[in-house]
């Protein structure tokens, strides 16, 4: 079905394609027609963290930022959606336009900037969510107009509000959209930041008698050496989980489209190269008690193949399902599922 909404969704400006492909989603939702959208998924359990997911194919942070289609999102047959990034004020987000499409290049910029209606608004619609199917991961960010000094301040917030209703809580110091976001992945900064969000994250454990994994997502833009950095401080703070990677600043690979002056995020087919090398430097460089969750660049079966390869653990969409649609979820679970069972039967197919 979605083949034939996509023309008439790419008429229209990219953000209110977005926002008019989820109140689709909701409708056909709320009068059971979701199935004409996805095909049903067979279970494929898929622990890590101390969870288990019911299929190792999730959604990325950023297409529901205020947890308001949680249940739709779910009955397209993701194994877990990320919702956020939430702030813990409402913020209006950078002016548009500020979301543009590379449909040859099959990649999306946006610099949307952490537009959300604020934590306590994200909060009550999780609390209104069914969710009767898949785990639901929450993404915190701070405010803009909070200094990089008082960040942790932001995040303690979000973490302290979130905590009771996220099966897990992604840490978000990579968007490029929020001025100087990304300098608090310098050493000494990401240190001290972890440092004081593990610490709350052992107090809210005891508060609330369960313990609540905490994920740290990077961006695909650090150097090796900056990568080794993180590895290391990400190590020794023993965090529950990685999420490489973020979207990239570069432009190398779209600079002869006419978009590619826009400033924001690029994400898409472009991306799984620089992505999926972070990924693997990053397998090398943690404990392997420390799990990685492949995203960027994801638009077809092989290439969740290749993020599992590199040492992902789960893998997630976002762009791919933009130039794709619900069909890429089933191809990624049933590509993996045959990765998995290769050895008991053979090479395993070509896509």
């Amino acid at each position: 079905m979605y083949r034939f909404a996509r023309p008439f969704l790419f008429g229209l400006d990219a953000e209110r394609a977005h926002g008019l492909g989820l109140k689709a989603l909701d409708l056909a939702y709320r009068t059971g027609t979701s199935p004409l959208l996805a095909r049903p998924i067979a279970p494929m359990p898929t622990k890590a963290m101390g969870l288990t997911f019911p299929n190792p194919v999730g959604l990325a942070a950023g297409l529901d930022k205020n947890g308001a289609h949680i249940d739709a999102l779910f009955a397209l047959g993701f194994g877990f959606v990320e919702i956020g990034t939430v702030t813990p004020r409402p913020q209006p987000g950078n002016p548009k336009p500020r979301m543009f499409r590379l449909p040859q290049h099959r990649a999306i910029i946006n610099r949307l900037g952490f537009n959300n209606e604020g934590v306590d608004a994200l909060v009550r619609n999780v609390e209104a969510a069914r969710r009767d199917r898949g785990l639901l991961g929450i993404n915190i960010g701070k405010n803009r107009d909070t200094a990089n000094e008082r960040a942790a301040s932001d995040y303690l917030y979000c973490l302290e509000r979130v905590y009771p209703l996220a099966d897990y809580v992604t840490v978000n110091i990579s968007s490029p959209n929020t001025a100087g976001l990304r300098e608090l992945q310098e050493e000494q900064a990401l240190r001290q930041l972890i440092g004081a969000l593990r610490e709350a994250q052992e107090d809210l454990a005891a508060q609330h008698g369960k313990r609540v994994p905490m994920l740290v997502k990077i961006a695909p833009d650090l150097s090796d050496s900056d990568i080794d950095a993180v590895a290391r401080v990400l190590g020794d703070m023993r965090v529950d989980g990685v999420i490489a990677t973020n979207t990239t600043v570069s432009r190398i690979s779209v600079q002869d489209h006419r978009h590619a002056h826009e400033t924001g995020g690029l994400s898409g087919a472009p991306l799984m190269g620089q992505a999926t090398l972070v990924l693997r430097r990053l397998r090398t460089r943690l404990p392997d008690h420390i799990p990685l969750i492949g995203v960027g660049g994801i638009l077809s079966g092989a290439d969740a193949v290749a993020k599992m390869s590199a040492g992902a653990s789960l893998v997630q969409c976002y762009t791919g399902l933009v130039y794709r649609g619900p069909e890429l979820i089933h191809e990624c679970v049933e590509a993996i599922r045959r990765r998995r069972e290769a050895p008991s039967r053979g090479p395993v197919a070509p896509e």
